[in-house]
Parts: structure tokens; sequence; C-alpha cells
């Protein structure tokens, strides 16, 4: 059933066009992940298709009584309790008594004081609670604009494994790449005012992208050289021309002027690093407090040349304060912390204030280096600000009227700019979208430095780092080789459900008889699950096979549409057999508690 229809959309912002003749639809039990650039408008089209923004032209449609639950990325808070902005009018038991409320509260509210007043919430924590109203509620299509931010890793995954149990259709906005691959079917790319559609999540968008860029270079390829043939053609002259037919004049005109401009992109580059020593960072019994809590308690650990350590923890853990310690930029409240010799430390940390809201983007660069050789050229710092995304206007606009993105960017350059082979990363992907966190990434595989890395971009995380260490609350720092996996396994063995503010203990011991099951597998039942699981993955390994092979079919058969048309045909059938065995493997693996 179709909820939401639009029809030939276009809306600009002076210049700037956002949409233009967008057509498309939003379907009952629809999961649409929505990415693009910052500014590129993918949060003006949701706010169409929630009916907030009126387009310039063409029409959006609603089905009759659709109730449209949206999350924005910023809104205003009445003067209330927390418990009346995110229950309304339920009263206690309703709540209390439902298991679905309380899941909502203790994925995003626990520990939390209901009758705590909305005024003294921080930003992050007005965000939660504006998300669990929303989920509370029942609607028809639920839209969340960047639903992760202010989250931690362990809510994010939380929400995730909600919004896969709801039944509503859902668009979000999001650049955390794990919540789209684990929770969207299929994927808008907003570009240049369209709106290009994918199937899958962020991973099979990645795939099926890859593969029609392919096409179109090869269709590009072939293009160019008939290009240059009628080009070589034209250029022998007027006599030449004026003895040949006008409709080869025609063709090669109009293969000049489609001409596609040059691709404006955000480029990051590989900057030179000093050479690091045996010794990076070494502490000795570093202790850190605040207040009468101990955050890190007597920790003697070492940073060696080239590693890559990612830092979780819980809010509160450390994890901030450790980095500034490490980056000697908070004193030690006991114990010892040593850097080599040859360490040139960047740390960037989770603030803006520190570039200064009158200055230019071209002055915060040039305070730290006039110009920079990559390679064997050189290149001043607007060059380099230009290959960042700030071009003409943009390098003189003072820093308070960037947006956030735009200060991240700037701030990273100035950190690399300063060629450092020790970087401490504090949340580095907050506001930057996916085309520069893929930069991003693909500067930091090459960087041969140490790196410390703290995110709640699950993605991110275990793209760039080796590693995985946490903060669990108890002032130790734990190795994890299970990686975020096992840190959210420990956090969830070790839960407290009482930490939910009023939830009546008889229901929770309600709850957890009736969901207990009446007894384990037996052992033959085990073998006989483990055995069906062991024949879906035999089978889903045959898909990839053939998945690779069609791919190299395709290639091969690049001229010829018909057969082209074929292979893929195949190519969705095996997907979609894939992603029902997905599915079976993974009720297989419930039944064994998995």
């Amino acid at each position: 059933m179709n909820l939401v229809n639009l029809q030939d959309v276009s809306l600009a912002y002076g210049p700037l066009v956002l949409l233009d003749n967008v057509s498309l639809g939003v379907e009952e039990g629809d999961r649409i992940g929505v990415v693009g650039r910052n500014g590129g408008g993918k949060s003006t089209l949701v706010s169409v298709i929630a009916g907030l923004t009126e387009p310039d032209s063409g029409r959006v449609i609603h089905g009759r009584g659709l109730r449209v639950g949206y999350l924005h990325q910023r809104d205003t808070y009445p003067d209330c309790t927390v418990g009346e902005f995110v229950l309304g009018e339920l009263a206690e038991h309703e709540w209390a008594g439902d298991a679905r409320v309380r899941d909502i509260l203790r994925g995003l509210l626990s520990g939390w004081d209901l009758g705590g007043a909305m005024a003294n919430l921080s930003g992050g924590e007005r965000r939660r609670a504006t998300l669990a109203r929303l989920l509370i509620d029942t609607h028809d299509v639920i839209i969340l604009d960047e639903p992760t931010n202010h989250l931690d890793i362990e809510a994010i995954a939380w929400l995730a494994r909600h919004m896969r149990q709801r039944r509503e259709a859902l668009v979000v906005v999001t650049h955390d790449r794990w919540f789209l691959d684990t929770v969207t079917t299929s994927t808008w790319e907003v570009v240049d005012g369209r709106v290009e559609q994918y199937e899958g999540g962020y991973a099979a968008y990645v795939l099926t992208k890859a593969e029609r860029e392919r096409r179109a270079a090869m269709a590009e390829e072939r293009r160019q050289n008939l290009m240059r043939k009628e080009l070589a053609w034209l250029s022998r002259g007027a006599r030449a021309r004026s003895t040949k037919a006008k409709f080869r004049v025609d063709a090669a005109n109009a293969l000049i002027a489609n001409e596609p401009p040059p691709r404006d992109t955000v480029e990051l580059v590989r900057f030179a690093s000093s050479r690091l020593g045996k010794t990076v960072i070494d502490t000795k019994d570093m202790t850190l407090t605040a207040g009468d809590e101990t955050l890190i308690d007597r920790l003697t650990w070492q940073l060696g040349p080239g590693d890559r350590i990612g830092l979780v923890g819980v809010n509160g853990s450390g994890k901030t304060s450790l980095l500034r310690a490490l980056a000697g930029e908070r004193a030690l409240d006991g114990g010892s912390i040593r850097h080599g010799k040859t360490v040139k430390l960047a740390h960037l940390s989770q603030a803006l204030d520190e570039l200064e809201p009158g200055r230019r983007p071209l002055e915060a660069v040039e305070e730290v280096r006039k110009y920079v050789t990559i390679g064997k050229k050189e290149f001043s710092a607007s060059q380099m600000l230009e290959r960042f995304g700030f071009r003409g206007e943009r390098q003189w606009t003072p820093i308070g009227d960037l947006s956030g993105g735009e200060r991240r960017r700037l701030q990273l350059l100035r950190l690399l700019m300063d060629e450092p082979n020790v970087i401490l990363l504090d949340e580095p992907t907050n506001d930057l979208d996916i085309e520069t966190l893929t930069e991003l990434e693909d500067l930091l595989d090459g960087w041969p430095g140490s790196l410390v890395l703290v995110s709640h971009d699950r993605y991110f995380l275990e793209r760039v780092t080796d590693r995985v260490m946490a903060l669990m609350g108890d002032g130790k720092l734990v190795f994890l080789p299970g990686g975020v996996d096992e840190y959210l396994a420990r956090r969830e063995a070790t839960a407290d459900a009482g930490e939910v503010p009023g939830l009546a203990t008889a229901g929770e011991k309600q709850d957890a008889a009736a969901s207990a099951p009446a007894s384990g597998l037996s052992a033959a039942e085990r073998r006989a699950v483990q055995k069906e699981m062991q024949r879906i993955e035999r089978r889903i390994d045959r898909i990839g096979t053939r998945e690779a092979e069609l791919h190299d079919l395709m290639a091969q058969a690049a001229d010829d549409y018909t057969r082209l048309a074929e292979l893929d045909a195949e190519l969705k059938k095996l997907g979609a057999e894939k992603d029902e065995l997905e599915e079976s493997w993974l009720l297989e693996a419930e039944k064994l508690g998995e």
C-alpha cells in the first residue's frame, strides 16, 4: 500500500536546486536509508515527505489519515518534567506495565529521573528524550533525521534492534553506515537535485553504485573514443568539412556539448609523517579523577609505533579525559606519562570553540602552515582549503558562519597540515557526511603513524582501527579481542534493569517468566539446528561464487543489452534468495541462543 507519493517535486533556495522533478513513493514496510553530501538536500527531502515543507512545484500526496512520526535535527521543548514530555498522559501503571514502553526507556533513558525538568537536560539528553517520545507513539511512517547523534554505541545497537522489530515504514537520514546496513532495505541517494534509488542497505548500495559507475565509465570511454575520431575529422579544415555530410558535424558538436563538468569532490591527501621511534606514549600508574569519581585507576599502558586503537566505553567513563591526558592537555591525578622523543602529536577534540568565530578559514590554516609539500609539489594553504571543499568566497567566510561539518573539516585540515605522527581523534565523525568519511578512511589507510580513536560510529571505528579497548566504568582499560561485539555483550551481561526509573519489579519478573522457554533444546535438536545452519551457509557461499561469475559475465557483455538484462535478472533473483537464506540462518541461530 502506498503511504506517501511525490510527483515531479522541485524545490530550490535561491540558485541552489535541492530537488529537481523528483518522483518517488513510500510503501508499507519500506525501510529506506537516505544518504548524500551535507547540504545536498537530505533533510529537505524528508521534510517534504513529512508534509512540513512545501515544494516550489509538484505534488506530495499522503494516504488518508496518515500518521507521521518525525524526528527533527532541532526541536523546541516545553517547560515540563521528563516524564510528562516523554510519556504524555499515560498513567504510571499503564506505561510501567507495558514491556514495549519499558524497553524504550531502558534503551534510551536508563537511569534517568522522570521527575526532573526538561530545562535541566543537555542538548544530547533532550534529543534522546524526543526520540523516546516518538517511539512510544504509534505511526504509519517514522521519519528520523540523524537519530544516532548523541547516542553511544550501546544505544545505537539498541535502536537498530528496536527499529527492525517495528512494523511502520521507516525513512532515516544518517551518516552511521553500520546503522544503515543493519536497519534499512533500500537506499536513496540525494545528489544534484536527483534521488537515485538502490535496493538493499548501505553495503548493497555501495556495490550497486560501483557497478553502475563501472558501466558508465565503459560507456564514457567508448564515447570519448568516438569524440576523438570526430574531432580529428573536424580538424582537417573548413574545406574538408564543407564536403562532408552536415549530420557528421552536428554529431561531433553534440558530443562536445555533452562533455560532463569536472567532478566536484572533497579530496583528502596523504601528508608526510615524521618517523616514530620505539617509544610513543607510555603511562605508569596513571590516575584520573572527576570530583569524587575515579575515571582511570593506576593505568600502566603503552601505545606503540603504528598502533591503531579504537576506544569505547560507557558515557562518563573517561574516554575524552584519557585522550586529553595522553595529549598533555590535562593534569594527572596520579602516576606519570612519557612521550617518545620523536613524537609529534595532534589532538582533534570534540569542541569546535577552539576556532575563533571571527577569523577566516584561510587565516586559521595559514596560522598553522602557509605551504605544505605533497610528493614533489608544493601547495598553498588556499589550494589545500579548496581541496577540502572551501572554494572561492568560502575561504573568507567568518568561521562562526560555517556549518558544523565545515568547521569539522577545517579542524581536520589544520591538524593534518602540521604533519603529525601520532593522532588522537575524539568523535571525528560528528557532522561529516559519508563521502568525507570514506575519504578520511582512505587517508588513514595510508598513514603510517599511531592512532587512538574515540567514536560512536561503529563502521568508522572498525574500519580504521586494528584493536578495540574499553573503559567499562570501573577505572580499568580492557583489551577486547572480539571488538565492539564483545563490548556490547559484556555491557548486556552486566546491565541492571533497575536503572530504568519507575519499573515495576513484579512486571519485570512476569515478562521474564513469559519470555523464558519451558525447556532448552535437546542434544539431538541442537545438532539438527546446527546442521541446517551449515546447509544454509554452504548455499550462501555458492550464491556468492555465482554472483562473482555474473559480474564478470556482465563486464564481458557490456555491449549486449539483451544478455545484460538476462544476467541482471539472475543476479537479482540470487540476491533475493540470499536475503531469505540469511533470514533463515538468523532464525536458526536464535534457537541456539546465539
